[in-house]
């Protein structure tokens, strides 16, 4: 069993290791510190905690966190590459290698997205790597939208408040289908 809560204090450092997991690179990934640190990159954490950030974590049954995931709202002048428009916060999320696959992830999805809606968002995007098949294949599912690209990435938007995640994907007792 696992429970979602919103990201601590104390929670930082395991969502810089969620943020580095998130990056799609299948050879060579840079050590962690030296990718986070990249200046494409440190704009996805640098001075976490400003408006526009929420981030919260999966934690099993043990309370050891084995995910994440977050939003920041980037303005065009410091676009993240995922950007859509200034009103569209972009979304990370990562889950540890021993818990995929078990719903984690559309659990953070499905509370990230009702956080967005209480805080005045009506889409949400994200950029991925179109050879992250997983990824594409469960941003699809959960009702994602390609509305663009940035390098080789593709960018996709959610619009949260049209889509009937919370019947579509996830039952009555919040567990996914």
């Amino acid at each position: 069993m696992f429970h979602i809560r919103s990201l601590e204090e104390n929670d930082f450092e395991f969502l810089l290791d969620m943020m580095y997991e998130s990056i799609y690179i299948p050879h060579n990934k840079p050590p962690k510190e030296e990718l986070l640190n990249s200046p494409h990159i440190k704009k996805y954490h640098e001075g976490w905690g400003r408006k526009g950030d929420r981030a919260f974590i999966a934690l099993n049954k043990d309370n050891q966190p084995v995910g994440a995931a977050w939003y920041r709202l980037f303005k065009g002048s410091q676009k993240g590459y995922g950007y859509v428009d200034d009103h569209t916060p972009e979304l990370g999320i990562a889950v540890i290698d021993a818990e995929r696959g078990k719903g984690i992830g559309t659990l953070l999805m499905k509370k990230l997205f009702e956080q967005a809606l209480k805080d005045g968002y009506t889409s949400i995007s994200l950029s991925v790597d179109p050879n992250n098949i997983k990824a594409v294949q469960l941003y699809k599912k959960l009702g994602f939208k390609r509305c663009g690209s940035s390098g080789a990435s593709w960018t996709m938007v959610y619009n949260i408040s049209s889509n009937s995640f919370s019947t579509d994907v996830i039952g009555k007792q919040g567990h996914p289908r």
